[in-house]
């Protein structure tokens, strides 16, 4: 991630957490990362794992998109990249992403808040996806949809994977 986008993500994290009444320890102990790691967060420094945001958006009680909202590039790490598209306005709230997996990537995600809920729909190369022990391959133009409230993961093969991604937030989301 670039300086800018750092500082951004930084200063929205920051005003997300002070709008709570809430501590650097509250929020770290909550998303159970180090103070120290979010203190250079909020300063714009560090370069924050996409495990990282998710576990902020979670202990935040805010879509993952609401927290990324203010940054233009695409989040990513160990051959994963994401970028919000939009965030819809109505409940259940739906963010849609473009997602960008390198070949030979595996890619495991902590469960997201409950009721949560993903649809993929695969546009280029092979992917195979959903929740551990349950997943589905996709080949261009496949759609699944399934709980994201549990582990899942993305695998790809030789080539890489685009494709579109869309949250549903269920229970636990800002927009109750």
């Amino acid at each position: 991630m670039d300086k800018l986008s750092l500082s951004t993500l930084g200063q929205h994290l920051q005003t997300l957490r002070l709008e709570r009444g809430w501590s650097l320890s509250q929020l770290a102990n909550g998303a159970g990362i180090a103070k120290s790691n979010l203190c250079r967060l909020e300063q714009g420094n560090g370069n924050p794992t996409l495990d990282t945001i998710w576990r902020l958006a979670v202990q935040l009680n805010v879509p993952f998109g609401t927290l990324v909202a203010p940054i233009s590039v695409p989040l990513g790490e160990d051959g994963v990249q994401v970028r919000l598209i939009d965030q819809g306005k109505d409940y259940p709230q739906v963010d849609a992403y473009w997602m960008r997996c390198a070949p030979h990537t595996l890619r495991h995600a902590e469960a997201h808040t409950p009721g949560t809920r993903e649809s993929l729909t695969l546009i280029s190369g092979w992917l195979e996806a959903g929740p551990e022990g349950a997943t589905t391959p996709l080949t261009p133009g496949d759609t699944i949809t399934f709980s994201a409230d549990q582990p899942h993961l993305y695998r790809t093969q030789a080539a890489e994977a685009i494709l579109m991604m869309t949250i549903t937030y269920g229970a636990g989301g800002e927009s109750q």
